[in-house]
């Protein structure tokens, strides 16, 4: 009967891996496992389907302007709540959760610093505050930055990353379209340089005032650029839209902006412009 038992078999020794953490991740874009290493190296970009992701405001500004040359403005300025604005949560509560979330006390990072040892004035949106919309100190600080700029007549660098106007303050919100277009076209009138880098996404009131009035506009590739959503379009001109016309690659071909530059590039390519713009 012994023949009919079930076999010994000496226990098999499986050696454990240890998969260090973070050191890989999923690409949201097309969905490979990546190296979380390589995509650091490559700015945020995916080293397989080159789809750039969002970068925050500090990130920005480590990627474009000389090493500690960054000197902030206007930090202490602060959103108020001018309507007492109620939603699903209070918006002084939304305030409080995207300065936690962004570790930045507004949707705009503005200041003077130098890019190739030329004298800038840079801002860099983060979309990590409130989706990066523009609000009245958004507006303001934008406004402050262009002026400033051109007190000290140098070249102008704003980094866009904004789903548009802060419904939150309404008009409030709107008006600072106007008032941004306003200080540009003064800037604009004393022959200055205006660099304007539009990144994924950069929709809504920020498209239709200071981010399209670039002397300059350049698109980071695949970025989703546009006003109004594809199905508002649709809905208002009842016409079908072509596949992707609110993404970089189209609107270039169409004349809406000057040049899309990959990430990695965008250092060497903004240092080439702003020396070329302050001698």
């Amino acid at each position: 009967m012994a023949l009919f038992g079930k076999p010994r078999y000496s226990a098999i020794k499986v050696k454990k891996v240890q998969i260090p953490t973070g050191r890989w991740m999923k690409c949201t874009n097309c969905r490979e496992i990546i190296d979380a290493k390589a995509f650091e190296i490559a700015f945020k970009t995916c080293p397989k389907c080159k789809f750039h992701f969002k970068m925050s405001a500090v990130e920005r500004v480590d990627l474009l302007l000389d090493e500690d040359t960054f000197e902030e403005m206007d930090r202490e300025m602060l959103p108020k709540d001018p309507l007492g604005f109620v939603d699903s949560r209070k918006y002084t509560v939304r305030q409080k959760q995207a300065k936690e979330k962004s570790q930045m006390n507004e949707a705009i990072l503005t200041g003077m610093g130098a890019i190739a040892g030329h004298r800038v004035g840079f801002g860099a949106m983060d979309f990590n505050y409130i989706g990066g919309s523009m609000g009245s100190v958004v507006g303001e600080k934008v406004t402050r930055l262009v002026e400033r700029s051109l007190d000290e007549r140098c070249v102008l660098v704003i980094v866009t990353a904004s789903g548009g106007a802060r419904m939150m303050e309404s008009t409030y919100s709107l008006m600072q379209m106007a008032k941004t277009a306003g200080a540009l076209a003064k800037f604009h009138q004393a022959g200055l340089m205006y660099i304007a880098i539009l990144t994924n996404p950069t929709t809504g009131g920020v498209t239709a005032s200071f981010a399209s009035l670039g002397d300059i506009v350049i698109a980071e590739p695949g970025a989703l650029i546009g006003f109004a959503g594809p199905r508002v379009i649709e809905q208002t001109i009842r016409q079908e839209l072509p596949q992707g016309f609110q993404r970089s690659e189209f609107l270039l071909d169409h004349g809406m902006i000057d040049i899309i530059v990959p990430r990695k590039e965008l250092p060497t390519k903004i240092q080439e412009l702003v020396t070329f713009f302050s001698e």
